[in-house]
């Protein structure tokens, strides 16, 4: 018996000087930093600057991977499914706390599969009109959208971001009827919502404000708690008739489940100390996105909150993608 309880004790004792071991060691090679969406979103842009400043503290090249499809499932189900070693990581959004909610079949957990690293940021979004539609205002927007039930058509980038389900609470909002029309991410509505054959959006004011400036497109209203820096003169949706709508975006990085808690904490504690640097926070700033930071449990609890309220508008808006 006692050799059978040494033995046990041996092998733990074996297991977390491994562990050890490894987050001392780590990382061992390149790191691959998938992002579950296109090139040219915000996702991807925030990915490309922690990307950047990982790969030099850490000593190893930090390779971003786009692999975009079905709303983010293909690319977050292969961080699910690869080794927990800390070598792979998912850089994902608001879509990572819809997943289930919206799909009658996803190949992982969105929460047991995935060990959080950390909340990383979030961006305000901004509802915008090309400049054909006769709207300057949130009002003049339900106005013109009750009387033209059905006639106008809008993007939220993909299906199930916090951009196309911030337009089913404002549609249940403001009992407005308008027709979505998804893309495969911000990048990809653009050419139809700048040609005019998209009247409306909301996405992020980094990817707006260069259109917002030479006025290709007209900011109307932010969608946030509060008004952003970049846009002071546009009142957010709240204050422009709409009380208590708000929605943001935020982005995630995630390893796969098991992935040791050494390993888990070296990254959140070298992603807090990149986001305190003054050029990060330089290049955040111009791009409208705020750094957040914080404890790995943070983000396990924003995840949770977030499947809360999302799923709620999910099921009331009988939304379904397949």
């Amino acid at each position: 018996m006692e050799s059978r309880i040494y033995a046990r004790v041996l092998l733990a004792l074996i297991a977390v000087s491994a562990a050890t071991v490894m987050a001392q060691d780590y990382p061992q090679r390149p790191i691959r930093m998938i992002v579950p969406f296109p090139p040219g979103g915000v996702t991807d842009v925030l990915a490309r600057i922690l990307g950047a400043k990982l790969g030099e503290r850490l000593g190893q090249q930090v390779v971003i991977d786009n692999r975009a499809g079905a709303s983010g499932i293909i690319g977050t189900d292969m961080v699910a499914k690869s080794q927990p070693d800390g070598h792979t990581l998912l850089m994902s959004a608001s879509s990572h706390a819809t997943f289930s909610s919206l799909y009658s079949k996803v190949p992982f957990d969105a929460v047991r599969d995935f060990a959080p690293i950390t909340l990383a940021a979030t961006v305000p979004y901004v509802m915008v009109v090309h400049p054909t539609l006769p709207v300057k205002s949130v009002k003049e927007l339900i106005d013109y959208a009750k009387k033209n039930p059905g006639k106008l058509s809008y993007a939220g980038s993909a299906p199930g971001l916090a951009q196309h389900l911030g337009w089913e609470l404002f549609k249940r909002m403001t009992g407005t009827n308008m027709v979505y029309v998804p893309y495969k991410g911000s990048a990809a509505q653009m050419p139809d919502l700048l040609g005019g054959r998209l009247q409306a959006a909301l996405d992020s004011v980094s990817i707006m404000m260069p259109h917002l400036k030479t006025g290709a497109l007209r900011g109307i209203a932010v969608a946030g708690a509060k008004r952003s820096t970049l846009l002071p003169d546009l009142p957010t949706i709240a204050e422009a008739g709409v009380p208590g709508f708000q929605v943001s975006g935020w982005f995630g990085l995630f390893a796969a489940a098991k992935t040791p808690a050494r390993i888990v904490n070296k990254l959140n504690q070298e992603v807090g100390l990149i986001m305190q640097q003054p050029d990060v926070r330089e290049r955040m700033a111009v791009l409208a996105i705020e750094p957040v930071g914080g404890p790995p449990d943070d983000l396990r609890k924003w995840v949770a909150r977030e499947t809360e309220v999302w799923g709620k508008v999910i099921r009331d808006a009988g939304v379904k993608v397949e």
